[in-house]
């Protein structure tokens, strides 16, 4: 078989045997090929159920009415992260 990588993917696996992680190329492409299968796997046996609860609680909260409007929403940020960031410009600022 024969693989053909691109120039980047290639450097960037040459940095990692350089620097020791694997000991050469072969080696390199089957575990790095060992990860990508495993994560892909990992993720296509995951059919979402745990989240069926949630979205359904999300949709009926809409129809209860129980939203908040982009402004309303921008303003909390705004107040909650404004006073953070204003702390830490406070805090982070040499006194004049």
């Amino acid at each position: 078989m024969t693989v053909t990588l691109s120039p980047d993917q290639l450097a960037w696996i040459e940095t990692r045997i350089a620097s020791g992680e694997f000991p050469d190329m072969d080696e390199a492409v089957r575990h790095l090929l060992a990860d990508a299968i495993a994560e892909r796997q990992y993720f296509e046996q995951d059919d979402m159920a745990w989240a069926k609860p949630l979205v359904e609680e999300i949709f009926a909260a809409i129809e209860r009415g129980e939203t908040t409007s982009l402004a309303e929403f921008e303003a909390r940020l705004d107040a909650k992260f404004g006073t953070l960031f204003g702390s830490w410009l406070a805090w982070s600022s040499p006194p004049p």
